[in-house]
């Protein structure tokens, strides 16, 4: 069985050759990637490789990204630490709790009910109480704790949900994969005003984002990087 000691080496290994590395090195979400512990947010048979420079699954066909992605996207929302965010696709709860540690306030939004539950739980456990977990169709947001500061999408959208936009502050960003099953695009808009300016990062592959402003779950075939 691996010890805490051992998760805590692969963690810093993780920060340094896998994240830094690469280009990632805002502090705050090195901080984030080395405080939030990957194996307690990944079932117990996958935690051998809770570390690994991959994407790992999780229950009900859904999956943890690779801790690379989860920095990269982390990143690009530029926060600061007193923001409002919103993130769509909770998941185990793990993009969740490193933007616990980033922002002062986290709505993230699930549609599977018995996940959305348990990350909760486990984000109570980590003593993240600024996060929020909430049952529902992520592809229409959170109009209700809106404008965000910040948005980030952890599933592959076929164009920019509308709504997500509508619900951005002036200045905000809003960071998401786009386009086809299995080629997709890392996207950030940011609101400037009634505009919005747009950039690409890099090529990505993430489950679909299932939901009104999204895939129809009837009409895409089960996707699985596996």
């Amino acid at each position: 069985m691996t010890s805490p000691e051992d998760f805590d080496g692969q963690r810093e290994h993780m920060v340094q050759e896998q994240i830094a590395k690469r280009g990632v090195r805002d502090p705050q979400v090195l901080h984030a990637m080395r405080t939030v512990p990957r194996h307690c947010f990944i079932p117990a048979d996958q935690r051998t490789w809770a570390y690994s420079d991959g994407a790992l699954r999780i229950n009900m066909g859904q999956t943890i990204s690779q801790p690379y992605i989860v920095a990269l996207m982390s990143a690009a929302l530029k926060l600061q630490g007193n923001e409002k965010v919103l993130e769509v696709g909770t998941g185990s709860g793990y993009q969740a709790a490193v933007l616990g540690h980033l922002a002062a306030e986290v709505h993230t939004i699930e549609r599977h009910g018995p996940l959305a539950d348990a990350a909760q739980e486990l984000l109570l456990e980590h003593g993240l109480s600024n996060v929020q977990v909430h049952t529902g169709d992520g592809t229409l947001g959170l109009p209700e704790h809106s404008p965000y500061e910040g948005i980030m999408v952890t599933a592959a959208a076929p164009k920019v949900p509308q709504p997500l936009l509508n619900q951005l502050a002036d200045g905000g960003r809003l960071v998401l994969p786009v386009g086809r099953k299995y080629s997709q695009t890392l996207e950030v808009w940011q609101r400037l005003g009634p505009k919005f300016e747009t950039n690409t990062i890099t090529a990505v592959a993430f489950v679909p984002l299932i939901g009104e402003e999204g895939w129809d779950e009837k009409k895409w075939d089960r996707f699985k990087l596996w």
